[in-house]
């Protein structure tokens, strides 16, 4: 076995995972409540590597249940994606305040993060990756963050609720240009940072880095008994998709892992073309 074959089954084993298609689900108990997870990766029709990138995995600590979950989509290569499924969440972790102060922490290892990044680049390159993480702290509470366009999308009592912000060119254009940026419009296409990025906010892109911000939304949202399902997912599920499509399309799929595989083929059969990467997230 080579020794990129053994570090790929170290990641998938330890939660980390990004094939051609792949696919794996999980299972813990919290509060009293047993909560599942599902995902689903499959290769979009270009012809790079696969760039996205899943974290999806159970961690005690402190002698509190966390459910960690995450999605990168990188663009210009799968380096900085790689790299932050390997390190984001352990950032958000180690910082000192975590606990009492978690929207916080989460907005500065975002920001440090990035940061070291952009000194990797040399490692890295200069490509870029957006993010959307969310973290499950003893089954009740739930935080979620993102820079970019993949998406976080709750069910609760069957109604589909968008935690996350797709951060668009053109919404983000004052700022750009407060910075010395602009944003392109060119016809048939999406508004680009610079005429060259479609997302106005990600990790690393150095070139791009004066007019690009790495800030998060953060989200928090206590889990109910109404509070059915997460749905994480790449920008390749919901150009297709509407969050609520997504909800009722997978509502009466009691296991998660069917759930994620579902979504990614109906977007497929959708003809999304781009790299497609879901989580399911079941709290009943």
């Amino acid at each position: 076995m080579s020794g990129r074959e053994i570090l790929h089954k170290i990641k998938v084993k330890a939660g980390f995972t990004s094939m051609t298609q792949d696919t794996g689900k999980g299972k813990c108990k919290m509060s009293g409540k047993q909560i599942t997870h599902g995902f689903q990766l499959i290769k979009g029709k270009s012809n790079h590597a696969m760039e996205d990138y899943v974290v999806a995995q159970f961690r005690q600590l402190r002698d509190k249940d966390l459910g960690l979950f995450g999605i990168f989509d990188g663009h210009l290569g799968h380096d900085v994606a790689d790299y932050l499924q390997v390190h984001l969440f352990d950032n958000i972790l180690k910082e000192p305040e975590f606990w009492t102060e978690t929207e916080r922490s989460i907005r500065k290892a975002y920001n440090v993060t990035d940061s070291t990044i952009l000194e990797k680049v040399v490692e890295l390159g200069r490509g870029g990756s957006t993010a959307v993480t969310a973290i499950l702290i003893n089954g009740q509470k739930l935080v979620v963050a993102n820079v970019g366009d993949s998406r976080a999308v709750l069910c609760k009592n069957g109604v589909a609720k968008q935690l996350s912000v797709d951060h668009e060119p053109s919404m983000e254009r004052q700022y750009i240009e407060d910075r010395g940026g602009f944003v392109s419009n060119r016809p048939g296409d999406v508004p680009r940072v610079d005429g060259q990025l479609a997302v106005a906010r990600a990790f690393g892109d150095r070139s791009l880095k004066k007019h690009l911000s790495s800030e998060p939304d953060v989200e928090v949202q206590m889990i109910d008994d109404g509070t059915e399902f997460l749905i994480l997912a790449s920008d390749g599920l919901w150009k297709v998709m509407t969050n609520q499509e997504a909800v009722d399309a997978i509502k009466n799929t009691k296991d998660a892992q069917s759930a994620a595989r579902h979504l990614a083929e109906e977007a497929v059969s959708r003809k999304s073309k781009d790299d497609i990467s879901c989580i399911v997230v079941r709290f009943h």
